[in-house]
């Protein structure tokens, strides 16, 4: 009886250290993001185009439209869903933008922590894995909060750490289990549903899982985990292939989301330059992204330098990493396009410099050791808790001094332009709206309008058909109010009349944005 009532003491022990790690990663996730998303309630509002343009397709799935046929955008369908869910949080500000962003964000706590306990003691792991993301986070590739590249995190951190502890626990000896190469085909299939061109590092994920069943002559083994992890991976189309279908719309899940991506928002229809001018171009792309993003690439570099040159690594896990970050890179800037949020999914191997730090800090305070023993057993201590304290106080210094988003804190709602066109469209009973001249500047968001057109927004890619249709909505008076930015075509003058205009700035940029409302019959 007495060993009994120790062992479940014992497991009521670890169940509340489990519980108070969940409680400080969900903690350090919420004071980081605080401050380094504009979704947060620090900030007047998330004006970014390209996170309320998501905002506006997630309403409209919400609202019974079909992605891509009924309004447009080029990215997957999972990130509408969760902005959807956003939606459902709060209609007219980020606040449910923020929780998505704050749950994604415990989860990549998660996946850093565990990532780290493969290499340091727990309690080290846990002190050093909000620093990590606080890192990420404050660099230019973050940006505004609420990218698809954001929302990508959690699934490559997680695809980080099964190819990781594989080959430092089981590799050669051991194949890797069919769980977990289904778990990793799931995850793929995520990013491949959000934002494909990150699905580079899966890539390598798997070609080295396949290697490591070659390197052991088991070339049936390699063909049957390529098959489970492409099943894993096939799960996550599942629904939205029954959405489409229901909805008459496979054909537009195929235009939208493949065409439109490969053949009109990139150059990899061979008309670019060629092989040797490209990785030249690439070359340079990465000196100037290495230097935007120092923050996170002065940890990356001997990271990934220790994971290459450490002893006692064979060499398969040293090509692991090469080849997850390689193609991880290859895949985000092969088609060309290069905005400053596209680097963030780099910024997952940030954890390998953390776990160079925390070594040298065990070795301080433990000598060598065993690294990562005892990891769900060491006790939460005074000191412990101070030390969990004082990381996330760091980290929001950390994002403090660095974040660009920080001056923004000061704006008030009144000097905003969307607030002030807000005032004159709410007077409407069941307003409509046309966003042109760019993606959705956020006026859809603060009067909780639903895009009631294809092509809702001027999109960046390269058709004629956005900018004439766009100007036959306008021709037509179909749409009640109409936004423009800069510019707009000499036609509107014929069914709509300017009531209101302000500037905006935009990374020393000023722009001016135009208020239309149809003339009155």
């Amino acid at each position: 009886m007495e060993i009994r009532m120790k062992i479940k003491w014992s497991r009521f022990q670890i169940n509340k250290q489990n519980l108070y790690e969940w409680a400080y990663l969900l903690a350090a996730a919420f004071f980081i993001l605080l401050f380094a998303t504009r979704s947060s309630f620090l900030y007047p509002c998330n004006d970014w185009n390209d996170a309320n343009s998501y905002f506006s397709v997630g309403k409209a799935l919400f609202n019974g439209k079909v992605p891509y046929r009924d309004v447009f955008d080029q990215k997957g369908m999972y990130l509408y869903f969760f902005y959807g869910l956003a939606y459902l949080v709060s209609h007219t500000t980020f606040i449910g933008v923020f929780l998505l962003e704050l749950i994604l964000a415990v989860s990549d706590l998660k996946a850093i922590y565990r990532i780290l306990c493969l290499y340091v003691k727990r309690s080290i792991a846990l002190v050093v894995t909000p620093i990590v993301l606080a890192v990420m986070f404050s660099s230019r590739s973050f940006y505004w909060g609420g990218s698809a590249e954001e929302i990508c995190l959690p699934f490559l951190l997680w695809g980080l750490f099964l190819s990781l502890r594989y080959f430092k626990n089981d590799y050669p000896h051991k194949a890797m289990d069919n769980r977990t190469l289904f778990a990793a085909g799931l995850l793929a299939g995520m990013i491949a549903n959000i934002k494909f061109t990150s699905l580079g590092f899966f890539f390598a994920w798997m070609m080295c899982i396949a290697f490591s069943f070659l390197t052991r002559k088991d070339f049936p083994g390699a063909v049957k985990a390529c098959l489970i992890f492409l099943g894993g991976m096939a799960i996550s189309f599942i629904p939205w292939f029954i959405y489409f279908a229901l909805h008459s719309a496979l054909y537009y899940w195929y235009w939208g989301y493949v065409w439109i991506n490969v053949f009109a928002y990139s150059n990899l229809n061979m008309e670019g330059p060629g092989l040797f001018e490209r990785v030249y171009i690439l070359t340079k792309l990465l000196y100037w992204l290495i230097i935007k993003n120092f923050c996170y690439f002065v940890f990356i570099i001997p990271g990934v330098l220790a994971f290459l040159l450490g002893r006692q690594k064979r060499w398969l896990e040293r090509f692991n990493i090469l080849a997850l970050c390689f193609f991880l890179f290859l895949g985000i800037y092969v088609g060309g396009s290069e905005l400053p949020y596209y680097a963030l999914p780099l910024s997952i191997f940030t954890v390998l410099g953390f776990i160079l730090i925390g070594q040298l800090v065990q070795k301080i305070l433990f000598g060598k050791g065993n690294a990562g023993t005892g990891a769900n057993t060491e006790p939460f201590g005074k000191k412990a808790v101070a030390a969990g304290i004082g990381s996330i106080v760091l980290c929001m210094g950390i994002v403090y001094a660095l974040s660009m988003n920080i001056p923004h804190m000061s704006e008030k709602k009144e000097d905003i332009f969307l607030y002030q066109f807000e005032e004159i469209v709410s007077k409407e009973e069941n307003p409509t709206l046309l966003n042109i001249g760019c993606l959705d500047a956020g006026l859809y968001t603060v009067c909780d309008i639903v895009p009631t057109c294809q092509w809702f927004q001027t999109q960046t890619v390269i058709m004629d058909t956005v900018l004439s249709e766009q100007e036959r909505y306008i021709r037509e008076g179909q749409i009640m109010f109409v936004i423009a930015r800069n510019d707009y075509p000499e036609v509107i003058w014929e069914q709509y009349d300017l009531v209101a205009e302000a500037p905006w700035f935009h990374e020393g940029e000023e722009f001016t944005y135009y208020l239309f409302q149809k003339k009155s019959e």
